[in-house]
C-alpha cells in the first residue's frame, strides 16, 4: 500500500495527548478530590484550581498556552477521524478559536474523550461516540450553518448583542430586577412578622394583624340577605339589612 502514491501512514490515530501542565492540573483536582487532609492541603482551594474543560479557568501563561494547542489537535484529529463529508456540516472550522461556543464546547469534547480513554473498560468511549460528540456536531451545524465554510464570518448576532448591553435594555432589565428582590423583601417581611405573632395571630399582606371579619347578619326577621340596601355599620360584626332598620 506504501507504493499506492503518498508516504505510508496509518489508518487511524491516536487521541491528542495533553501537555505536562494539562496533566499536572488534572493531578491536581483528583488530589483536592481524592488525596489525603495534608494533599489537599497542598494544593489549595478546589474552586481555585484551573480545569482544562473550562478554559476561562486556566489563568497560567503557560498552561493556557498549552491548552490552546492541545485543543488545536483536538480539533484537527475530530476532523480527520470523524468527519467524512464536510458538506454535512461537522467539519470544524478552521476559524474556530475565533468562536466562543466552539471554545467553550471543544474542550469538554477534549476532556471527556481524554478521560474515557483512559478508562478501564468500554463504556466511557461509547458513551463519547453516542452522545458526547453527536451532540457536538449538531450544536455546531445549528449555530454556524454554513456561515463560515468558505471564510470567518463576522458575528450574525453581534448587532443584537449592542442592543441587549446598550443603556436603555440594561435599566429595564435592572428595574426588573429590582421589583423582584422588592417583592422577596416584602415576603420576608411576611414571614418574619408571621413567626413572630405566632401560629394564633396571622399577619396580613400589608404586615399588621389580620383581622377576620364575621359574616354579614341581619335580624331574624328578614332573613337571607338579598344583596340590596345592605349598610355596614360601625360594629363589624353587624350588618343593617335596610337603612333605617334599627339592629336588635
Amino acid at each position: 500500500m506504501a507504493g499506492e502514491g503518498g508516504p505510508p501512514h496509518r489508518l487511524i490515530e491516536g487521541f491528542p495527548e495533553p501537555g505536562t501542565r494539562i496533566r499536572k492540573a488534572y493531578g491536581n483536582l483528583w488530589t483536592a478530590e481524592n488525596g489525603s487532609a495534608e494533599e489537599k492541603k497542598g494544593v489549595g482551594k478546589p474552586s481555585d484550581l484551573p480545569r482544562p474543560w473550562d478554559p476561562a479557568t486556566c489563568l497560567d501563561p503557560v498552561l493556557r498556552e498549552e491548552l490552546w494547542i492541545w485543543l488545536e489537535h483536538v480539533a484537527e484529529w475530530i476532523n480527520h477521524e470523524y468527519v467524512w463529508e464536510a458538506a454535512a456540516g461537522e467539519a470544524i472550522p478552521d476559524c474556530w478559536p475565533l468562536h466562543p461556543h466552539l471554545v467553550h464546547e471543544l474542550a469538554v469534547v477534549a476532556d471527556t474523550r481524554w478521560r474515557a480513554g483512559l478508562a478501564t473498560q468500554a463504556g466511557p468511549l461509547e458513551e463519547w461516540h453516542r452522545f458526547v460528540l453527536p451532540g457536538f456536531f449538531e450544536r455546531m451545524r445549528r449555530r454556524l450553518k454554513q456561515s463560515c465554510d468558505e471564510d470567518h464570518q463576522p458575528w450574525p448576532a453581534g448587532s443584537r448583542f449592542t442592543v441587549f448591553t446598550g443603556d436603555l435594555a440594561s435599566a429595564r432589565r435592572l428595574r426588573a430586577y429590582d421589583a423582584d428582590v422588592a417583592a422577596a423583601r416584602r415576603q420576608q417581611a411576611l414571614r418574619n412578622a408571621r413567626q413572630a405573632s405566632g401560629a394564633s395571630h396571622p399577619v396580613s399582606a400589608e404586615g399588621g394583624p389580620s383581622v377576620k371579619t364575621p359574616p354579614l347578619r341581619c335580624p331574624a326577621r328578614d332573613g337571607p340577605l338579598d344583596g340590596k340596601g345592605r349598610q355596614r355599620v360601625d360594629d363589624p360584626h353587624r350588618v343593617d339589612a335596610y337603612p333605617g332598620d334599627s339592629l336588635d
